[in-house]
């Protein structure tokens, strides 16, 4: 008998929405129709710190993660601001986790707001793992008030792109042979671990998308970037990746990191 073709796996990304604002609108719903800005005092007195993230009608007044304070505060005067509560995001984190838990072949927490899960021994095919994800959403939504994205996908590297694809609130299923037609149109800075440094690099190459970026020779990368991160760029530029799921050891450490997302993408 011919060997069986292995089955593809299956991956859920779930990437909290705008994770500690939401949290703080769900302890104080009378702020949630405000521009609400999370920050982190650097306890020099004042407005002395940085903006760790921000809801989204803030960040439609151009306050991102990352800014000083008193910058944010100029851009939306009218805002609520509020100081970084750690101990809240991580007590509904760990709700939140739990649940997600319940479904997995394998989890792995990636930080606080964000986490993998291996579907591949639960469902059958990507239009269960769909569903599996609806159940998902809702269950966590009914139990901890709070609304999350959602990508599935055949590899992590994707399924992370695709978590943020649709957000907030989104879901996004990329089946093994959709992968290069869905990756292609994205801007390069969309596949995680290239920030901005790498990205304007590759603009002067005249690189632009993801599909740019494919059509590079992994030579040509490698010359440009050195052998590591050359290799994985023209892997990841075609939605390649082998890392596995993997339970942390020490994810309660995992969790702790406030991530400033925008100026954290960048490969080392």
């Amino acid at each position: 008998m011919p060997d069986e073709k292995p089955h593809p796996k299956i991956l859920l990304h779930i990437d909290m929405d705008y994770f500690f604002a939401q949290c703080e609108e769900r302890e104080r719903p009378e702020i949630k129709s405000k521009p609400v800005v999370i920050c982190v005092y650097s306890g020099r007195g004042g407005d002395s710190g940085a903006v760790s993230t921000s809801n989204y009608e803030a960040r439609k007044l151009g306050v991102k993660a990352g800014i000083p304070i008193y910058r944010a505060k100029k851009l939306a005067p009218d805002a609520v601001f509020l100081p970084v509560n750690m101990e809240l995001y991580h007590s509904i984190s760990d709700e939140v986790m739990e649940i997600l838990k319940n479904y997995c072949e394998k989890f792995e927490q990636e930080s606080v707001d964000e986490a993998f899960c291996e579907l591949t021994g639960k469902v059958s095919d990507f239009d269960e793992a769909r569903s599996l994800a609806v159940r998902i959403k809702d269950e966590i939504k009914q139990k901890t008030g709070l609304t999350c994205s959602v990508g599935v996908a055949p590899n992590k590297l994707v399924a992370k792109v695709t978590s943020d694809f649709q957000k907030p609130d989104g879901l996004t299923v990329v089946k093994p042979e959709e992968v290069l037609q869905f990756l292609a149109p994205l801007k390069i800075t969309d596949l995680v671990g290239v920030g901005k440094k790498t990205g304007e690099r590759l603009n002067e190459l005249g690189v632009k998308t993801i599909g740019d970026l494919s059509k590079l020779s992994k030579d040509n990368l490698i010359r440009e970037f050195g052998q590591a991160k050359g290799a994985w760029l023209k892997q990841a530029s075609q939605g390649i990746d082998d890392s596995q799921v993997e339970e942390r050891e020490g994810t309660d450490q995992i969790g702790r990191i406030i991530t400033l997302k925008e100026n954290t993408k960048e490969l080392q």
